[in-house]
């Protein structure tokens, strides 16, 4: 079964974070499919004291959803030990209509072994100690032939002298046949004397001839192994090179391999440069996965998505344009997301998609737990700001009363814990406070940026005020943007001191209020959603 992420904006606010999580256990509720709740960025102390509150945990960062190797299409095949003979290798591949085989030690990708190098053993005339040089284990032996142990170690392995065919008289056996040779023979008992008697390490008697049970003994007390097979001599002899271990033939060093977390686009190119059919693919802890092949690039299954809280393409995940967007549920302006086909698309004009997602609950008749009625309780507060905010509605205010009924909490109280939360900013750096709670615009090729903070504290706004008027031209000019902002948002006074940076940004702030140019420090009485009152002003100047 496919994941659903489900992803707010990259610098999550609480909304963002309590409605993805909200939404993605809403979906699994209605489909029973795998809905997972991730998020784009950092989370910040408010959502942090939120998340603690009503015991839920933090959902797993999404840095991106670029294609990645582990979204094609791999060819999951079985793989061989390197002592696996070359005749059960090729049954296997036959078996699994493959070309190529992982030679796999424990997990771990050592090899491969493809058709051409079956063929390769099959067809090269090797010479008569080719078993001793590729150190075959008996039990091989046994297998390819077809055979059973007699006596002997099958654990153990050929390793010296040759093999030759015991077809000729004694006295000639004696002249050919040395000590540590293996010996293919008939039924003719002098013939197999002769082979023990010379100390060979291993007798292969056709035709599932019998032994006499005094040549066993001697055998025995001489560690000489006996298999017994029913081929005949010929076909045994042809046979026998197919126990040779896989690992003898097998392409080994340096492979050309790729990773599951690896991104498409970085492994085209190494890809056309290789003329390899097949290329082996492993997890993080380089254990073999399965293969990819040129044409499974064409069955990549991009990453699907839900957007919550944003539909800007500057404020999504990155590599969004490479995802499958499913849904979107918004509250703010229609922002520049483009899809490849239709999408469920549900934008209110309420204060926080929060609202949105209880609505969507009840039409769909599922049971809002005290847990999740908390975080979109929470959602609600921080986005309308306790209700004080322009963009909140009567419909936002009824629902975070009826959810705070269910999480058995008092909004005051809850608004008052998480702004202190979200405005304890100590040991914080500059950087982490700008953009904590950060939003990027583009207006006709204008890019701007907009940070903000909320806090029930003038002291502590003071304090942020100090930390971030240095540093504003030092972000504007790292993140290439021609303007910069940043609210100071206090609550009880409902009212925002505005920070800006950039040669065009304190005269478009200006004129976007209608202040006058010898205005000191810029306070707005009564603007304290960025949403509704400061971007709207700004892209009114921007766009004349």
């Amino acid at each position: 079964m496919r994941k659903v992420y489900v992803v707010g904006h990259k610098n999550p606010d609480t909304d963002s974070i309590c409605s993805a999580i909200a939404y993605a256990n809403l979906k699994r509720e209605i489909t029973g499919k795998e809905y997972v709740a991730r998020r784009a960025g950092q989370i910040n102390e408010e959502t942090q004291y939120v998340l603690r509150r009503f015991k839920v945990d933090a959902p797993r960062l999404l840095a991106d959803v670029k294609l990645q190797v582990k979204d094609l299409d791999i060819h999951r095949i079985e793989g061989v030990e390197p002592g696996v003979s070359i005749k059960e290798t090729w049954e296997l591949m036959k078996s699994q209509a493959v070309k190529s085989i992982p030679v796999l030690k424990d997990g771990e990708l050592v090899g491969l072994i493809s058709t051409g190098d079956v063929a390769k053993s099959y067809m090269d005339v090797y010479d008569n100690t080719i078993l001793a040089k590729a150190r075959t284990q008996y039990r091989n032996i046994v297998r390819t032939l077809d055979g059973e142990l007699i006596t002997g170690n099958e654990h153990g392995y050929f390793v010296r002298g040759k093999v030759a065919v015991g077809a000729s008289t004694t006295e000639s056996m004696e002249e050919f046949i040395e000590q540590d040779d293996l010996v293919i023979l008939g039924d003719r008992y002098e013939s197999q004397e002769c082979a023990v008697d010379i100390n060979a390490s291993c007798l292969v008697i056709c035709n599932d001839a019998d032994i006499p049970e005094e040549l066993l003994r001697k055998a025995e007390e001489q560690s000489i192994v006996i298999i017994r097979t029913p081929h005949d001599t010929f076909t045994a002899a042809r046979l026998i090179n197919q126990s040779i271990p896989v690992k003898y033939f097998m392409t080994e060093g340096t492979l050309t391999v790729f990773h599951m977390d690896d991104y498409v686009d970085d492994i085209k190119d190494e890809m056309t440069k290789k003329k390899f059919r097949d290329f082996p693919i492993l997890d993080r802890h380089g254990n073999f996965k399965g293969f990819i092949s040129r044409r499974r690039f064409l069955d990549a299954r991009k990453k699907q998505v839900i957007l919550v809280d944003h539909n800007e393409k500057s404020q999504a995940v990155d590599g969004i344009e490479e995802a499958d967007i499913l849904e979107i549920i918004d509250h703010h302006r229609l922002g520049s997301i483009e899809t490849m086909g239709p999408v469920y698309f549900r934008n209110q004009p309420v204060g926080c998609t929060a609202t949105i997602v209880t609505q969507m609950y009840e039409e769909n008749g599922v049971e809002i737990t005290p847990s999740v009625a908390g975080l979109l309780c929470s959602a609600i507060i921080s986005d309308t700001l306790l209700f004080r905010s322009p963009t909140c509605t009567a419909l936002d205010t009824a629902t975070a009363e009826k959810l705070a009924a269910i999480a058995g909490v008092e909004p005051e109280k809850l608004a008052a814990e998480m702004f202190n939360a979200g405005s304890n900013l100590k040991g914080k750096s500059a950087q982490d406070i700008c953009f904590q709670d950060f939003k990027q615009f583009t207006v006709n090729g204008v890019v701007f940026g907009v940070g903000q903070i909320n806090s029930m504290s003038s002291s502590e706004l003071a304090e942020i005020r100090k930390k971030l008027v240095p540093y504003l031209e030092e972000a504007r000019k790292g993140h290439n943007l021609d303007m910069i902002y940043f609210m100071l948002t206090h609550i009880l006074d409902e009212s925002t001191e505005l920070l800006c940076s950039g040669s065009q940004a304190r005269q478009t702030a200006q004129d976007a209020f209608e202040l006058p140019d010898d205005e000191g420090p810029i306070r707005l009485k009564g603007v304290v959603s960025r949403k509704k009152q400061l971007i709207p002003a700004l892209m009114g100047v921007l766009q004349q």
